[in-house]
């Protein structure tokens, strides 16, 4: 087995304490001859860390067949003294590879007193939303300007290092360490992307409201509501994102979500249906106590789908029932709506200026958070 340790030098590009204690955060990455732990086996494990304000290196490379064993030895060892791991896709991969060939082997080694960071899963919810091909670490890092000297994957080296075993040229054996390098030192440098997620589940303060309109695909003038959020955290780029109704807008540190109100007819549906009567002609319900007095050629028992009255104004849709007193247009639609006030507005989603010593209702960011939903994110 052959260690390799060395420092580096990163730029400081985000905040490590988001994710835990900087100093008990270690990146690690391994390689292997293949994807199936029971057929294949690890030749390469790597380590990045922060000690005392500056960057290390740590790798355990197999120099033969037989090294594997000693190689896991000495990772398990080093990682007695971090509490967190940061990896790329690891919870998928590496670590359950790492433990089924510990079982193999017959090593009684396991990650059970370190917690798992994965940084594929913080970014995987935004690929559509930053129209990323795949959530590839490569991928990310051309996104962040982020250039690269290896230009080889990890499948493509599983012939360099039995070629390396055979003839231990040196030329393949650095191929092979550039590569677990420039992997480890790529997830440092893509942190800066977790601004999106950081910023989705950092508090937000809602910051006001305003009401405007767009003209439709048939020149018809459409009422629009615009709800205004701030966070702590600052994105890289503009992040854009629809689901009609709903429609955000994210940059630098302020959230925008447009939303198109209703108006127009609407119906409220009354669960105790079977208390009630269904008008025919008037194509509305009423309380039997009332109906009693309907002729019968008029009137029938009403059921789910026609307990109902109706009402008209402008209406604020909601993808689940913040409001619990809501209407439909239709009794199937899943989307609901409430009558649309500047009293309900200032309370959605009042000024970032108001009174500062008082507590601030839940009520706006449970709707933020359900529009969120929408688009596959969440708030807290």
């Amino acid at each position: 087995m052959i260690t390799i340790k060395k420092h580096l030098e990163l730029p400081e590009s985000y905040p490590l304490s988001r994710i835990g204690e900087p100093e008990q955060l270690l990146f690690f990455d391994i390689e292997t001859t293949g994807l199936s732990a029971d057929y294949s086996q690890l030749y390469l494990i790597g380590c990045v860390f922060c000690r005392d304000n500056a960057w290390h290196l740590i790798q355990w490379f197999a120099d033969t067949e037989d090294s594997e064993r000693q190689m896991l030895l000495s990772f398990f060892e080093f990682l007695k003294d971090f509490s967190c791991l940061v990896h790329f896709n690891g919870d998928s991969f590496d670590i359950p590879y790492i433990q089924k060939r510990c079982a193999v082997l017959g090593l009684d080694c396991s990650f059970s007193e370190q917690s798992s960071f994965d940084i594929y899963k913080k970014i995987k919810p935004f690929k559509n939303l930053l129209g990323f091909e795949n959530v590839k670490q490569k991928t990310i890092e051309r996104f962040l300007g982020i250039d690269r000297e290896d230009r080889f994957s990890g499948g493509q080296l599983i012939g360099v290092y039995e070629k390396y075993l055979a003839s231990k040229n040196q030329a393949l054996y650095d191929l092979l360490m550039l590569h677990n390098e420039e992997d480890l030192k790529g997830m440092p440098a893509v942190l800066p992307i977790l601004s999106y997620p950081d910023f989705f589940r950092m508090p937000f303060t809602p910051a006001g409201w305003e009401e405007t309109s767009v003209t439709d695909a048939f020149g018809n003038q459409e009422p629009l509501l615009c709800l205004f959020y701030e966070s702590t955290v600052t994105l890289l780029s503009p992040l854009k994102a629809e689901s009609y109704p709903f429609a955000l807008e994210a940059d630098k540190n302020r959230l925008c979500l447009k939303i198109s109100l209703f108006c127009g007819e609407m119906k409220r549906f009354y669960p105790n249906y079977k208390d009630y009567y269904y008008l025919i002609y008037e194509d509305t319900a009423v309380h039997k106590s009332i109906g009693e007095y309907v002729e019968r050629s008029a009137r029938k028992k009403a059921t789910a789908r026609t307990c109902y009255t109706k009402t008209e104004g402008l209406f604020l849709p909601q993808p689940s029932p913040v409001f619990p007193e809501y209407v439909k247009k239709d009794y199937s639609d899943r989307l609901t709506y409430v009558p649309c006030s500047r009293e309900l507005l200032d309370r959605l989603c009042p000024s970032g200026s108001a009174d500062s010593g008082r507590q601030p209702e839940e009520l706006p960011l449970q709707y933020l958070s359900s529009v969120l939903k929408l688009f596959g994110l969440s708030c807290s």
